[in-house]
């Protein structure tokens, strides 16, 4: 019953700062799935990370939050007369769970640890080089400190190898990471990588929350990707 009872009042707790969170009640008055579109918005305006014309590729993107920021950077108003608009980008999205589409997002269902999913999403990209890498992935979690940083390191080193193969030499990988165990060692993967590495804690990230961003900027070296 003591458990039942805490649980309630965590429930509770939650809802109420849930409710009352100024990134929620502003997600929902500008249209965006989660908070989490503010994050990436932060980001994006301190780096200027997205720009009309790009490929870019979102890891981990569901509720599709990240996405529709994407879309609403990469397309413009075209023409004069009739106010059409065009595509002057592309979004390529991949999530283990299914959401709602959002407009002209190209989405992959499957896990970025599978071999398969991994080629369908090399496929999609049909050899071109990739300007921003976003990955917002994280392992379900276990409560057990080291396994969740040894299953959130895996994500990111894959997430890097990804990078070294499909980024273009002057792109950019942004990477949520947790700030705890084996965090250095990911700092320092990053630093192997790319030129410039910058640590970023957007304001839209809950204050008690481990999450860090990584962003790693210009490819000290691109991987070849073999021929199949």
């Amino acid at each position: 019953m003591k458990i039942r009872t805490r649980s309630r009042k965590l429930d509770k707790a939650w809802l109420r700062e849930h409710v009352t969170d100024p990134y929620v009640r502003l997600a929902q008055k500008e249209g965006y799935r989660s908070r989490a579109a503010y994050k990436l918005k932060e980001i994006d305006e301190e780096l200027h990370l997205l720009r009309p014309g790009q490929l870019v590729v979102d890891l981990g993107a569901a509720p599709g939050a990240w996405c529709q920021y994407i879309r609403r950077r990469l397309f413009a108003r075209a023409g004069v007369s009739g106010g059409s608009s065009q595509t002057v980008g592309t979004v390529i999205a991949l999530d283990l769970l299914d959401f709602e589409p959002v407009d002209k997002v190209q989405f992959i269902q499957g896990d970025f640890r599978d071999e398969a999913v991994l080629h369908r999403l090399e496929v999609a990209l049909d050899g071109r080089p990739v300007d921003v890498v976003l990955s917002d992935m994280a392992p379900n979690l276990s409560g057990i400190a080291s396994a969740d940083a040894a299953r959130m390191a895996h994500l990111v080193e894959l997430t890097l190898e990804f990078a070294r193969a499909h980024l273009a030499p002057g792109g950019t990988l942004v990477a949520k990471v947790f700030h705890g165990s084996g965090y250095s060692q990911l700092v320092e993967a990053f630093k192997r990588t790319f030129r410039a590495v910058k640590a970023i804690k957007p304001k839209a990230s809950r204050a008690r929350s481990a999450e860090t961003v990584l962003v790693g900027r210009g490819l000290k070296q691109r991987s070849v990707v073999p021929a199949e």
